[in-house]
């Protein structure tokens, strides 16, 4: 995980059947000493790093299995937990609707010929969505080690490798 990549993700196939991959993978979930934790319902699987190892920035693998007519397609994105998603697209949010309407109005005032001072304000904002980024990649690289935990985890679960893209 040392791209700029957000969400890491991959899509491969697999010539075992969806209902095997999850049977394998519940099993593996119950193995001693464990070393993840997670749900599977239907064709969809969620992966997490243990609670005791987990701090604010772990990751989780989100993975969709689609059974195709002799093999399963297997896509899967690596992520934050939905809390920590959520901050970042809504503060990403607040700073562009923030930024709208100072320019609407700071705009706005210099065609009027008044001053517009508001629009110093775009800079800062500006300013917080590089800090947002840079925060998030920080984040990105100290969950680094526990993406490539879930990742080999379920490769070891599915017997073969796979590609990030």
């Amino acid at each position: 995980m040392t791209s700029f990549r957000i969400r890491p993700k991959f899509r491969a196939t697999s010539p075992v059947d969806r209902q095997t991959i999850i049977t394998r993978l519940q099993s593996a979930l119950e193995e001693q000493p464990p070393k993840c934790h997670g749900i599977a319902i239907e064709g969809h699987i969620i992966l997490k790093v243990l609670p005791e190892e987990a701090h604010y920035w772990s990751p989780q693998l989100s993975i969709l299995l689609d059974q195709e007519e002799e093999q399963t397609l297997i896509r899967g994105r690596y992520g934050p937990k939905p809390n920590v998603w959520t901050l970042f697209t809504m503060s990403y949010l607040a700073i562009s609707v923030l930024s709208i309407f100072i320019s609407i109005i700071g705009f706005s005032r210099l065609s009027l010929g008044l001053s517009a001072g508001i629009l110093w304000v775009l800079p800062i904002l500006a300013a917080a969505a590089v800090a947002l980024y840079i925060s998030s990649q920080l984040g990105q690289k100290l969950g680094a080690e526990q993406t490539f935990t879930l990742h080999h985890f379920f490769e070891e679960v599915l017997g073969q490798k796979i590609p990030l893209h």
